[in-house]
């Protein structure tokens, strides 16, 4: 069987980091990159004798998370995030695959399914959406994007069956604490590239938003968390396109 190193980005994730370590404590080796926990993060993950911790000031998303790649021992990589839990069978299907002596594909689509509200979402377009998340390191890594980073791979991707449960959000408070970090983090990105959104444009997108995401995102069928989700998601967009427009009224005289 081909070694897997597991690496994970962190920071004060005291409340959901012993999950996601136990979901991945099969992994010959666990690289965790810490950007300053002040909680007990740390002293959890030395519980874990497979895993080691590095101290990284945050790079930014992309950025950070190939700073964890390159310490990683071995070519394939399970990158997760701080809040992603393995499920059982997506680790049994990925053991089955690295058991062969000569793998194809150069990474591979892992499902992944949010879990909000106490509900495993089972329908639309948060329900085993796929992510590049395992991946031949020597085939490629992770980009530069500081904000909805992704990996870059030269050969063939495929695609596993069995799915990581996202347990995004501890509460509605810490919803909206990551809330608003992204969407300045949107803003200023944006702002960068000379992105502008007009006051009317803003608006306009609430109705087709919410539509979206509650219609032709099928968040009608995961009940009152969808509902709830859309309404966020709806209110995200919209949060992200006024700090859009706030940064850049700031230019002016």
């Amino acid at each position: 069987m081909h070694k897997i190193s597991t690496v994970i980005i962190a920071c004060n994730e005291e409340k959901r980091i012993r999950l996601v370590l136990d979901s991945v404590k099969w992994s010959d080796e666990i690289i965790v990159v810490d950007s300053g926990s002040t909680d007990s993060t740390l002293s959890i993950c030395c519980e874990y004798p497979n895993c080691k911790v590095y101290n990284q000031p945050f790079l930014g998303y992309g950025p950070q998370k190939r700073f964890a790649v390159e310490k990683a021992s071995n070519q394939w990589i399970l990158s997760i995030d701080a809040d992603e839990v393995v499920t059982e069978a997506l680790q049994h299907e990925i053991r089955l695959k690295l058991s062969s002596s000569n793998i194809e594909e150069a990474g591979f689509h892992v499902p992944i399914t949010l879990k909000f509200l106490g509900k495993v979402f089972s329908h639309g377009s948060e329900h085993k959406q796929p992510h590049l998340r395992l991946f031949d390191k020597s085939k490629g890594n992770f980009n530069e994007l500081t904000l909805h980073e992704g990996v870059v791979l030269q050969g063939m991707i495929g695609k596993l069956r069995n799915e990581v449960l996202h347990l995004s959000y501890i509460n509605t408070h810490h919803y909206f604490q990551k809330f608003n970090d992204y969407s300045t983090l949107y803003a200023v990105e944006s702002k960068k590239r000379g992105k502008q959104i007009s006051k009317t444009m803003a608006i306009v997108r609430i109705p087709v938003e919410f539509f979206k995401q509650y219609f032709i995102r099928l968040n009608f069928l995961n009940g009152f968390p969808g509902f709830v989700w859309a309404w966020f998601s709806t209110a995200y967009v919209f949060a992200k396109h006024v700090k859009l427009y706030e940064s850049n009224q700031t230019l002016k005289p």
